[in-house]
């Protein structure tokens, strides 16, 4: 008896074909379960925490009641975020501040000054500065909340009570004190 016959079977009996594929299939198998790598998260185990302050700038958010839109985010102690559309959870919000609107008027003698902008629309308009603070993980590349990293520029969205918008990072500071 040989061991491959004419049809390509091993003993007669299995196709050298399906021997391959079993082998395939088992090796697959083996990579999935027996070596998974490494999870994919930007955070690394055992980096360390610090508190973090993060400047918000919002510019003409449109409300029918910008007075009462910035009261409650200012009376708010904590808000959701959401980076680069990955939930990071709540962080506390610090500070708070409204910027005016101006326009620049020329002036007889040619200097330019700013002034208040009387344009009646933009009494449904808003711009703030947002402080946030929380925990964020140090990286060699920067801080980390949850798994985003954040840096200036980076797009977080606001998610609230009553509110909900997008702003982007114009600072980002790692305090002195590590936890």
């Amino acid at each position: 008896m040989t061991i491959i016959d004419s049809k390509g079977r091993l003993f007669g009996k299995v196709s050298l074909l399906d021997v391959g594929a079993a082998l395939i299939i088992l090796m697959v198998l083996g990579g999935i379960f027996l070596y998974p790598g490494t999870s994919g998260s930007v955070a690394q185990v055992g980096a360390t925490m610090r508190p973090v302050e993060v400047d918000l700038m919002v510019r003409g958010l449109s409300s029918s009641n910008p007075d009462q839109l910035f009261s409650a985010i200012q009376n708010a102690e904590t808000v959701n975020i959401i980076i680069r559309n990955q939930p990071h959870g709540q962080v506390r919000v610090k500070a708070v501040q409204r910027l005016s609107r101006s326009t620049t008027v020329p002036q007889p003698d040619g200097s330019v000054i700013a002034m208040p902008d009387p344009r009646p629309e933009l009494n449904y308009t808003i711009d703030m500065l947002i402080t946030l603070e929380g925990q964020a993980q140090m990286t060699d590349t920067g801080p980390v909340f949850g798994n985003s990293k954040i840096k200036v520029g980076t797009p977080v969205e606001i998610d609230g009570d009553l509110y909900n918008f997008n702003t982007s990072t114009v600072d980002v500071r790692v305090l002195d004190n590590p936890s």
